[in-house]
């Protein structure tokens, strides 16, 4: 019964941390919106992907609340363009880009009900890059005869219908993930008291770790892929769902070696446990 109770046990603690690992990761480096900056501020490092993304931000840009004439904008649109192309080398650009992620964080988690009347925040995610628009803006200005106003949002809709749902599970559940983890932690705890052989928990427990370790990274893997396959048919969007993608798997990646570092850990451990007790008979035997 006590070997019952404790194979049990080791399951359902590999279960409830299959989940609370991602659901952890998820909640501090998507939910939480600081950890969705340091996620991505190392975007903004790579002047390739900064030129494309204002590049296309620029393009996106009107000037019909500012009664500039149509061959005037025309006018203007490519020299911001140009300009763009420098924007990683602009004074404040840094604060400008983490605050580019602020605001998109908030425009694509934030409560649907309490977006602006012109975020569709029901149908998708929003990337608003005003702050680095402003800064282009800003810099062609100071060598304009006619002075421009740097427009207060630039959002740009990615993502997809269902993808604004499922954010809004994401966000709901993945704050469980600290309790979920605990959980676990009382499974493994209960697991190893119960055991006659206390080897065979920190064994199972150690090769559970390393297969969850492989799941994690395949379903990872599968999980941008998808991401990756869906396409909004802007090319901002895509730009930053590329970046994103990738920063989000390298970001995961540390978790994972942490599990198998565990895993191996509690397998050498139990085994080491294993050789231990079966010497021991043979001790009291030879006495």
């Amino acid at each position: 019964m006590r070997t019952f109770v404790s194979a049990v046990a080791v399951l359902i603690g590999l279960a409830m941390a299959a989940v609370a690992v991602p659901a952890m990761w998820v909640d501090r480096n998507l939910v939480q919106e600081d950890g969705f900056v340091a996620l991505t501020a190392p975007l903004g490092k790579d002047p390739a992907f900064q030129k494309r993304l204002a590049t296309a931000a620029v393009n996106g840009i009107g000037f019909g609340d500012q009664q500039l004439p149509a061959a005037l904008a025309n006018l203007v649109k490519p020299i911001l363009a140009e300009a763009a192309q420098s924007l990683t080398s602009m004074p404040g650009y840094s604060d400008a880009w983490a605050e580019t992620l602020r605001r998109s964080h908030r425009l694509s988690f934030a409560d649907p009900r309490t977006l602006p009347p012109d975020v569709d925040g029901a149908t998708s995610l929003t990337l608003d890059v005003a702050p680095l628009v402003g800064l282009v803006v800003k810099r062609v200005s100071e060598s304009s005869p006619v002075p421009l106003k740097a427009p207060e949002t630039v959002r740009i809709g990615i993502g997809q219908s269902n993808q604004r749902q499922l954010i809004e599970r994401v966000s709901a559940y993945a704050p469980m993930g600290s309790a979920v983890a605990v959980g676990s932690a009382i499974a493994f705890i209960l697991a190893f008291i119960a055991a006659r052989r206390k080897w065979t928990v920190l064994v199972a427990t150690g090769i559970g770790a390393l297969v969850l370790a492989a799941v994690w990274k395949f379903g990872g893997d599968a999980a941008g892929q998808a991401v990756l396959g869906t396409r909004s048919g802007n090319d901002v969007a895509e730009i930053f769902k590329s970046e994103f993608v990738a920063a989000s798997l390298a970001g995961f990646g540390p978790w994972i070696v942490a599990a198998l570092v565990a895993g191996a850990f509690l397998l050498v451990a139990g085994i080491v446990l294993r050789i231990v007790a079966s010497r021991r008979p043979a001790r009291s035997i030879g006495q």
